[in-house]
């Protein structure tokens, strides 16, 4: 090879180097977003504003339940993600939901309601056997013959439908959030309430 033909495909090399540069994005600060506004990142599953939206509607449904803000004695509810199920097709993290609703419904509640923490129910128990042991004092609050019992509890179901055009590639799916408070003696369900969306996209999105 001559000294030219060299010269030419080292050029040719450095060039498409440079138009690799040019194409590859460069890096772009962090941007903080309202947790209620929609993705950037769109796709047909749930996504940050469904959440925090579905969750204010069920927090704010359940403080007009009678059993709950019309009680003599405050009741005594468990709200997490143990009877919560997913039965979709999507990968979801459930507690992003019962935490939200717990949390936003024991501070409007403003002491009307007690919440149970069931699942620190092992933690608890942990804490109440030093004291009966003696390797600790009985806190401020006084010793009860057992942990509290719980009247109602939050449940729930989350389904799908999916459909998919193999012409387009627009892929569509219709969820379906089913929330739930169960009568923990008799087994009623005394509250009942449905979060419903459809949305479709031809490049879906991995949620995670």
């Amino acid at each position: 090879m001559n000294l030219a033909a060299v010269v030419l495909a080292a050029a040719a090399l450095a060039g498409t180097a440079e138009a690799r540069e040019k194409l590859k994005p460069g890096a772009s600060a962090t941007v903080y977003k309202d947790t209620a506004s929609p993705d950037a990142v769109k796709g047909i599953g749930t996504e940050s504003q469904d959440i925090v939206s579905m969750a204010d509607a069920m927090m704010r449904d359940l403080l007009t339940v009678p059993q709950l803000m019309n009680a003599a004695k405050p009741p005594r509810v468990i709200i997490d993600s143990k009877y919560f199920r997913n039965e979709s097709s999507e990968i979801i993290d459930k507690s992003l939901i019962t935490d939200r609703i717990r949390v936003n419904l024991n501070r409007a509640a403003g002491g009307r309601v007690m919440f149970i923490g069931r699942e620190y129910a092992e933690m608890v128990e942990l804490e109440r056997d030093l004291k009966d042991s003696g390797k600790v004092d009985v806190g401020t609050t006084g010793r009860t013959r057992a942990q509290a019992g719980a009247d109602y509890r939050l449940v729930g179901r989350i389904g799908t439908r999916d459909a998919l055009d193999p012409r387009t590639g627009t892929a569509s799916r219709f969820s379906q959030y089913t929330f739930e408070l169960i009568d923990l003696e008799y087994g009623a369900i005394v509250w009942s309430n449905l979060y419903e969306f459809k949305k479709e996209n031809r490049d879906d999105v991995v949620y995670r």
